[in-house]
Order: structure tokens, then C-alpha cells, then sequence
């Protein structure tokens, strides 16, 4: 049996160690962490349980994949509730809207709120699954950095509807050119963020982002998203995964310019083959520090992180519910901000996600546990002690105005984790969330492939690599490399 290794079991790893596994490899993972999953990890706090890292679950058929692959049905394994709602939205003139996962719904009571028509509400929903059915097979789902992926009728058929892609614009002039309400249009521009980028830069191709949500669904798992973490890991270890935790990997060894093995405390590991689920970054500058990099693609603008405040609140807040979004009055100054001038503007935008709302266990009874985030430039040397202390305050005082509350006085316990510590947690170059923003046309085709074509048998997977940041576009990554490795009885 071939062997195969993964460094790092972010949920990107799991996911290839687990393909690497259904192709009949000896696997083995090696992680620094004492746990896997990176930065879908948890907090017990006081009490209180936190999801750390991300906390929006879509497109599960991808989590239920891997079970399948191997027969398994992924009930006895993971569990989760759909949800009929969105997302609670708040402005600072006391406008709140509900935004329902239904799509007509979601049009027919935001023409109440907003005064948009809608049928023009659901006919740009409808063109951003257009954008999404013709797109998502070719730039998703299969490397952007082989030629058979061009040489196809599909690609064909993608680029000869290139113009009806708003590829050659932004996403806030697609969104003003189809809505006139400017709560409306920060609504849907909002959807940058969960690429870490900026309206005002991504290409408007990503307002094919809401059709994720409202046609795939938003869901939360039972016990909180950790459990999507945790579900894989107990699948990997019933089917024969090894994995093995502080143990950080110092260098990728090479022999003859073919990957063959990993260095730990001077041990070498070897393997047929690798795939590092490491951020892009970290993994030349420190396990090829021989090898030339390539510059231009690692030079990339680093996507937003973030700052997030883990509250226990002794108090519960009907008005509130798994997701919350709290919007800066000037959304532009904010993304300038993060992306110009490397800070965090004075009125952020809020983002609170409340799981103890689906799972109560979460939280003492009467209580709720707040992960309270904000969008944060990565770290280029801030005072991020003097950031933090600013950014509370001004969180606190707009929670205060738009909940008519004193938040503070019900804060009976309190985390924080600011780019630094993502950075030192998960080895996420300036704790940047998704590796490279999205701020080009051409970002998706420079981001790193999923191979290197001068070193055979090395392989990248995750957020920082294609197609991208997310839990979904993570596992995709994880598919692409298995798509493009050998079944073990082939010789690679």
C-alpha cells in the first residue's frame, strides 16, 4: 500500500486524508495543534461553549460526501437542522429586517422594508444562480491550473457568457445598478466578506454568494459547528487514518526534486506523496525555504481577518438569533479602512452569532453565548492591544443604541482573538482567513494551485490555496486533489 501524509488537520486535511484513504493510501496526518480542525475549534469557557472560528454551515452535501465515499451514512455520524432564517439585520435608524431563507419570502418582505419591487428582488436572485450554475462546475470544482479544464464545451459555454458574469465590475455597482435602497445594497454587499474581501473591489460575479444561502440553505449542526470538524475526524479514525497531534512538521523533504517525505525534530517521515493543508505562505517560507517561491502569487493582498469578542451574556435577547448583523453607517470608510489604511474603522459593522439559540446546552440557563466579530485588517505590526480596547467600545455603544440595552453590565465572561492569535493558532499568514482576497478579476486564477508542477507528488489543500477560504470551498479544495492523485495501485 502507498503511503501518503498531510500536514495540518484543518477541516481541508481531514477531508483530503479522508479521499487519500477511499483511493486505498496509508495515511497519516501531522499536526502542531493538540487538535484537529484549525480554526473550526472550540472554546469552554465559564460555563459557556464557543465555536472559535467559523460559524455559517452551507452546502452540507459536501460534508455528506465524504461519508458516503466510504458507505457510511452520515447521520450515524453528523446531524443538522435547517434554518427558515437567514440572518436578524439592524441599522443604526432602527430599521430591522429578517431576512427568511426563502426566496420569495426573502423578496416579498424586503420590497415591505426596502420599497424594491419583488419581482426585481427575485430576478437578480435568479441571475446569481445563473452566474452560480454556469461558473461553479469550472472555476469551484476542478483546478483552474490544468489545461483539460478549458478544453471543453462547458468552459466554452462559461466564457461565452463572460459579460453576463459582472466579472468586469464590482460588486457594489452590480448591486447599485439592480436596487436603488441603499440598506438593500449594503445588504447584498455584505457577501464579500465571506470571501474577505471588499464590495467595492471583488468582481461582481460574487452575487452569485446569496444564491449559496438561499437555494443550498444555511444550517446548523447539532452541538455547533465543531461538530462538522469532529464527525470527520471520527470518520478518518474508523477508517484507518492515523493522526498524530504536536507534532509540528520543521521541512518537506525532497529527493531528485520529487516530494518524498516530512522532518520532525530531525525524524524523516516518508511517503509517496504529500499534501500540505498549511497556509500557502508558511509552508515555502518554512518547509521549502529551498525552494523559489513564487513571488507573485504569495505577494497577493491577504484577505480581511478579524477581531472576535467570546461574551458570556447573562441575560437572553429575543429580538436576536443565530446569526445577527449590526451595519456601519458608512460602510465604504469601513472597508477603506481595513484595506487602505491596515485599521479598524471607529463604527465596524457587528456580527453575532448566538448558538446557545439551537443549542442551549451552549449556555447557562438565562444566558447566552455571544461570539461577537468584527472585520479586521491582517496583522502588519498594529498596536493591537490599543485596536482592541477602541474596538469594544465602539461595539459596546452601538450593541447599546440599536438593542436599547447596557450590554456591558450582563459580560460575565470574556475571550478575545485578534489576528495575532489566528495567526499563531492556525499559522494563517497575518491571520488572514482566507488567504488572498478577492479584490481582482483576476484573483481566482492567481491564487496558488493545488499542485506544483516543478515538484511532483506535493499537493495543497485550504483556504489559502484554490478555489479558496470557507468551509465549503476548503472541502472542494480537498476534492480537486483528490481528483487530480492516482489510486494507490498506480504508479504516480
Amino acid at each position: 500500500m502507498h503511503k501518503a501524509l498531510v500536514i495540518g488537520s484543518g477541516i481541508a486535511g481531514i477531508a483530503s486524508a479522508l479521499r487519500l484513504r477511499h483511493r486505498g493510501y496509508e495515511v497519516n496526518v501531522y499536526e502542531a495543534n493538540s487538535y484537529p480542525g484549525g480554526k473550526l475549534h472550540t472554546l469552554q469557557l465559564d460555563g459557556y461553549r464557543f465555536d472559535l472560528g467559523p460559524s455559517l454551515f452551507t452546502m452540507p452535501q459536501f460534508v455528506d460526501e465524504l461519508f458516503q465515499l466510504f458507505g457510511k451514512d452520515p447521520k450515524a455520524y453528523f446531524r443538522y437542522i435547517r434554518k427558515n432564517t437567514l440572518c436578524h439585520y439592524f441599522w443604526e435608524d432602527g430599521t430591522r429586517f429578517i431576512a427568511k431563507a426563502d426566496p420569495k419570502e426573502f423578496a416579498f418582505d424586503a420590497e415591505s422594508s426596502f420599497g424594491e419591487p419583488t419581482s426585481r428582488i427575485l430576478k437578480y436572485l435568479d441571475n446569481n444562480k445563473k452566474k452560480y450554475d454556469l461558473t461553479a462546475p469550472l472555476f469551484l470544482q476542478k483546478s483552474l491550473h490544468r489545461r483539460s479544464t478549458y478544453l471543453n464545451r462547458q468552459t466554452l459555454t462559461a466564457l461565452s457568457g463572460i459579460f453576463q458574469l459582472d466579472v468586469f465590475s464590482n460588486l457594489n455597482r452590480v448591486n447599485k445598478r439592480q436596487f436603488k435602497n441603499p440598506k438593500l445594497i449594503q445588504l447584498f454587499n455584505r457577501y464579500a466578506t465571506y470571501n474577505g474581501s471588499s464590495p467595492y473591489k471583488t468582481p461582481g460575479i460574487m452575487s452569485m454568494i446569496p444564491h449559496l444561502e438561499m437555494f443550498f440553505g444555511t444550517y446548523f449542526p447539532e452541538g455547533g459547528m465543531h461538530q462538522i470538524t469532529m464527525s470527520l475526524y471520527r470518520l478518518a479514525t474508523d477508517m484507518g487514518v492515523k493522526f498524530h497531534f504536536e507534532q509540528k512538521v520543521d521541512r518537506i523533504i525532497l529527493e531528485n526534486g520529487r516530494a518524498k517525505g516530512i522532518r520532525i525534530d530531525k525524524k524523516i517521515h516518508k511517503a509517496d506523496l504529500l499534501v500540505s493543508n498549511m497556509d500557502i505562505q508558511p509552508t515555502y517560507t518554512n518547509l521549502l525555504p529551498d525552494v523559489p517561491a513564487p513571488k507573485k502569487v504569495l505577494a497577493q493582498e491577504r484577505s480581511s481577518s478579524a477581531l472576535i469578542f467570546y461574551w458570556g451574556i447573562s441575560k437572553t435577547f429575543p429580538e436576536l438569533d443565530l446569526h445577527n448583523i449590526f451595519f456601519s453607517k458608512n460602510y465604504m470608510a469601513e472597508f477603506t479602512h481595513l484595506f487602505e489604511l491596515k485599521t479598524l474603522y471607529e463604527d465596524p459593522t457587528v456580527y453575532i452569532n448566538i448558538t446557545s439559540k439551537n443549542c442551549p446546552e451552549d449556555a447557562p440557563s438565562g444566558c447566552e453565548n455571544w461570539f461577537v466579530m468584527i472585520n479586521a485588517p491582517g496583522d502588519y505590526g498594529q498596536d493591537w492591544e490599543s485596536l482592541k480596547e477602541n474596538a469594544k467600545k465602539n461595539i459596546i455603544r452601538k450593541l447599546n443604541t440599536l438593542l436599547k440595552t447596557d450590554i456591558e453590565s450582563y459580560i460575565q465572561t470574556e475571550e478575545v482573538l485578534d489576528p495575532t492569535g489566528i495567526q499563531a493558532n492556525t499559522s494563517s499568514f497575518r491571520g488572514a482567513l482566507y488567504g488572498a482576497a478577492s479584490n481582482s478579476r483576476f484573483s481566482a486564477f492567481l491564487r496558488h494551485p493545488n499542485f506544483n508542477r516543478k515538484i511532483p507528488n506535493l499537493f495543497f489543500c485550504g483556504g489559502s490555496v484554490h478555489p479558496g477560504g470557507g468551509i465549503p470551498l476548503c472541502l472542494l479544495s480537498a476534492k480537486i486533489v483528490g481528483d487530480l492523485i492516482p489510486n494507490s495501485n498506480i504508479n504516480g
